[in-house]
């Protein structure tokens, strides 16, 4: 996606290729090449034009574009938000953001000085690293990110821990601790977008998924960050199973009051067309972090329920998504911070928006 489309891959890279969705991985990467000039356009179902009080004044300032998939921690006065590479990093692989107001963003390096090596042994031709998550536990910060290939399942999950995330503290360090997770052509899920939850037994639980059978969870050995050893049972969240090729992907969850929520994002997030794409932020609700999870008309997200949180506008701005929470332990305030495209470009911005929740569900505050 670099002009109209980002041609490093985004959270829908996860688009299926078997059956039916070999179509559509077929689309997706014709209009990859389409973007450079050559073979054509593909039709794809236009976003809906609804237009939304979130994009009627754009606030943020700074190191704001192109974000794609942030995902956002604080410590101490500083917020510090990671996010998807922009196609092949130049200087470094996962940018790093900073900011003390949530409003004007600096550049704050890089997690690695490159691709790792064993991801580019793993899978053969990955460009970037994408959907980069931060979580803090067991005394040290989590980066979980995913290295893929745009239209496939062939994707892995890793780990990068880190002490502090001040470059100035002396202990500053991120230390790659491999893989977590794989998928391959042929298993009926994605090793995709990855998102730590860490419930208040203090378990912890990994969700992931893109397109194919949807998003999924497993348990998280709190001392290693790997996948719980012994814990076999993989929990399924949320599916389209009714809507090829079952676009649906970025979960993030999080427990608030009597409720826990599961964000995701539906349809295409980067046609070649920026107007085309049908990216939109959905949610649902249930009563632990493993659901069941259902919209505000009590339909199943496994069954392909969602409450639409925001969806594209018919001027400004579309798609959307590839969005995190943050839950402010202190202040108890709720922020999500999402990217959508600036038309006609397609370039994508980072939005850092409030959250309010009124009867128990959200709503983005303009």
């Amino acid at each position: 996606m670099a002009a109209s489309i980002w041609q490093g891959a985004p959270r829908s890279a996860g688009l299926p290729q078997t059956t039916t969705h070999d179509v559509m991985g077929l689309l997706l990467g014709l209009a990859l090449v389409a973007n450079t000039g050559c073979g054509r356009t593909p039709t794809v179902q236009a976003a809906t034009l609804i237009a939304s009080p979130v994009f009627n004044s754009y606030r943020l300032n700074g190191s704001v574009k192109p974000v794609r998939d942030p995902s956002m921690i604080r410590q101490g006065n500083t917020y510090y938000l990671f996010s998807t590479d922009d196609g092949a990093p130049a200087g470094g692989s996962i940018k790093i953001r900073c900011s003390s107001d949530l409003n004007i963003w600096t550049d704050c390096g890089d997690v690695f000085p490159g691709i790792p090596e064993w991801v580019s042994e793993q899978v053969p031709g990955v460009v970037g690293l994408w959907a980069p998550d931060i979580s803090y536990f067991n005394h040290a910060y989590h980066l979980y990110y995913v290295g893929s290939i745009f239209g496939t399942n062939k994707s892995v999950i890793g780990l990068a821990t880190n002490l502090t995330l001040d470059p100035k503290d002396p202990s500053y360090a991120w230390i790659d601790q491999g893989e977590v997770l794989s998928s391959e052509r042929g298993d009926d899920f994605n090793a995709l977008d990855p998102n730590v939850f860490i419930d208040s037994d203090d378990t912890i639980w990994l969700s992931y998924g893109s397109f194919w059978t949807g998003i999924k969870q497993a348990a998280i050995d709190p001392t290693t960050g790997k996948l719980l050893t012994g814990a076999s049972e993989v929990i399924s969240l949320a599916a389209r199973p009714d809507s090829s090729p079952h676009a649906i992907e970025a979960p993030f969850l999080v427990h608030r009051g009597t409720y826990y929520y599961l964000f995701a994002s539906f349809g295409l997030c980067c046609t070649a067309n920026p107007y085309q794409s049908d990216y939109r932020i959905m949610v649902g609700r249930g009563p632990s972090a493993h659901g069941p999870f259902v919209d505000q008309n009590g339909v199943p997200m496994l069954q392909g329920g969602g409450t639409e949180l925001i969806t594209g506008s018919g001027s400004g701005w579309n798609a959307p998504g590839g969005q995190s929470i943050f839950l402010d332990p202190e202040s108890g305030a709720s922020t999500i911070v999402f990217h959508a495209h600036s038309l006609p470009t397609g370039t994508p911005y980072l939005f850092v928006n409030s959250l309010s929740w009124e009867n128990d569900w959200p709503q983005i505050v303009p």
